[in-house]
């Protein structure tokens, strides 16, 4: 913990100096154009100013402001590695949870399981494509509180078989006097795979992108079963 609280306060720190860099940087260029202008418009047209001397001064500004964008970079990776990556590598391979309403449709199955809590006693769920069009909808008969696993055969409304990719459950519970109840969706699946985008680290559960920090349970894979060889009596 005393590791965690001294890189927060580094990270911390590293921040507000880039910050108080690049507000100075910004002052520093303002005055910079200024002077020029100034300088410009009262020059001695029989002795003009030096333009070598302005660009060298440009050149260094623009170095500046450049090794400021490295230390964004650093700092940003630095965040990174101390909030997820890491940890996030570490799940690959593993049996996870995680809160998501997106599931990969592959082989004509995609599953879910969505947690209800107590009192919901009419339950539909609708399957909706990436664009955000429901394909199929379904009423779940005698809703249990806690967890109910729904998985979807990929055919819409019609019958059709859907191409395989990403699909979202939309849950919506009810109890006996028509108030809505709070449910969670979850899915299940291998971590496959590890990704940075935006600054978030992703996890691939059964070929979803999902935020590594929704994980809500860690397991060792399901081990194959072992048959025993039989053996014949003479």
């Amino acid at each position: 913990m005393a590791v965690d609280a001294t890189a927060a306060a580094a990270g911390q720190t590293g921040t507000t100096a880039t910050a108080l860099g690049r507000t100075r940087l910004a002052e520093s260029f303002d005055t910079f154009l200024n002077l020029l202008t100034t300088q410009l418009k009262n020059q001695d047209p029989l002795s003009p100013l030096d333009s070598n001397q302005f660009t060298q001064q440009l050149v260094q500004m623009t170095g500046v402001e450049q090794q400021l964008a490295t230390n964004d970079l650093l700092t940003k990776l630095v965040s990174n590695t101390a909030n997820g990556l890491s940890t996030a590598v570490s799940l690959i391979g593993k049996q996870v949870r995680a809160v998501s309403d997106d599931a990969t449709l592959a082989n004509g199955k995609a599953s879910w399981v969505f947690k209800l809590d107590p009192g919901a006693t009419d339950v539909k769920v609708e399957v909706l494509d990436d664009k955000g069009h429901v394909v199929q909808a379904q009423a779940i008969g005698s809703p249990k509180t806690g967890d109910n696993a729904f998985t979807w055969d990929g055919k819409d409304r019609s019958g059709n078989k859907l191409a395989d990719g990403t699909y979202t459950l939309k849950v919506t519970a009810r109890d006996s006097k028509g108030a809505a109840v709070p449910s969670t969706t979850y899915v299940d699946g291998l971590v496959t795979g590890v990704e940075q985008v935006d600054g978030s680290t992703l996890i691939t559960v059964g070929g979803a992108k999902v935020s590594w920090d929704k994980v809500t349970t860690v397991a060792e894979p399901p081990k194959p079963a072992t048959t025993t060889p039989s053996t014949a009596s003479v």
